[in-house]
């Protein structure tokens, strides 16, 4: 194998991407996490729209890629006919709640770690070997039998896309419509708010996420055409990728780092430099056992309910939208359940008062 092997530079293109994902990141405070508790308790709703701000260029630029033959979204396993709608919800629910332990996901753990958080390495260790055991370890059984085994077949419409879908189910090509007028909706929320419109930093953030999300496609794509060996196509993600980097940190397996591991070291590295820009890196560690345990099962619920979900704020909530996977919404919108009774649990100290008809002061 020569340096010139698409198989040898994958991972480092990767390391490319992931730099620019995580300085991104850390400079910018891209936070799942911090968006929702922003706009839950505080009516701030510019993280928000910064983060569906990278889905949305993310979904432009990698179904214009996919337009001009230069991404195969087809080939990503967002689009398997085969949709677990349960790992769906009960993965996406718990995934949430995870993070809200946690106070961060997966993605942000790494981030965090960039910038000398010691948490955030016990966060990544147990999220990875958790996530390891639920796709091919000991939980395995478990997800095959809730989730695989109970999925939805759109073998007729071809995909989960929702373009195919619509199309099928309409008996119309919509493979135009759909992207143009999701895309359309989107932006029209984004930018329906005149504050947001003057956030230059968060805009060009939020941009700058969505576009390493299509160089992922790209990257992978060009590489599964040149290379001999069979390559997974595939942008970002944070769960099952971080079990990956674990094993080849660990032990020899024979095959050389993928484009998810290189993306995974990209971002540390690029969270590291941008900690060190910002002068705001520094150890931190658990203050005592028991935020040590709540970190435990916090990065258990989002390792095993990533896999479940097939994938995390990133994977789902961006590289899933990119492609219009059905799951995207759904699973983000079960994170964003999970992310709330979480944070209601901590903050508020009960999550009775999400519950019609309870209230805070009901007997």
């Amino acid at each position: 194998m020569n340096a010139t092997d698409p198989s040898f530079l994958l991972p480092l293109l990767g390391v490319a991407a992931g730099t620019v994902l995580g300085y991104v990141a850390r400079v910018n405070r891209f936070c799942t996490l911090s968006a929702f508790e922003r706009l839950w308790y505080a009516g701030d709703s510019r993280g928000l729209r910064t983060w569906i701000l990278a889905a949305t260029i993310a979904l432009i630029a990698s179904q214009s890629a996919a337009a001009l033959g230069l991404a195969d979204l087809s080939l990503s396993f967002y689009l398997q006919p085969g949709f677990g709608l349960t790992g769906a919800v009960l993965g996406g629910v718990m995934f949430g709640l995870g993070m809200a332990l946690v106070g961060t996901c997966g993605f942000g753990a790494i981030v965090r770690l960039g910038g000398g958080s010691l948490r955030a390495a016990v966060v990544l260790i147990v999220l990875g070997l958790t996530a390891l055991a639920a796709q091919r370890g000991l939980l395995a059984p478990l997800r095959i039998l809730l989730v695989d085994d109970l999925a939805l077949d759109f073998s007729s419409a071809g995909s989960q896309s929702i373009t195919q879908l619509l199309s099928h189910l309409t008996g119309t090509d919509l493979s135009l419509a759909v992207p143009v007028l999701a895309s359309l909706g989107l932006l029209g929320w984004i930018f329906s708010d005149r504050a947001y419109r003057r956030e230059g930093a968060l805009i060009v953030s939020g941009s700058l996420v969505g576009l390493c999300i299509t160089f992922g496609w790209l990257a992978t794509t060009w590489a599964s055409r040149n290379a001999f060996d069979p390559i997974q196509i595939e942008a970002a993600s944070f769960v099952v990728p971080v079990g990956d980097t674990i094993l080849q940190l660990v032990t020899y397996t024979g095959t050389l780092p993928d484009y998810g591991v290189g993306l995974l070291i990209g971002t540390f590295l690029g969270a590291a430099l941008g900690a060190w820009r910002k002068r705001d890196g520094r150890w931190e560690a658990c203050d005592d056992a028991r935020e040590l345990g709540r970190h435990f099962i916090g990065a258990s619920l989002m390792g095993i309910g990533g896999v479940f979900a097939m994938g995390c704020t990133v994977g789902q909530g961006i590289t899933a939208v990119s492609t219009l996977a059905i799951s995207a919404p759904i699973v983000f919108a079960s994170i964003a359940l999970g992310a709330r009774i979480g944070l209601a649990w901590l903050i508020e100290g009960s999550i009775r008062p999400l519950v019609p008809g309870l209230g805070r002061h009901a007997p």
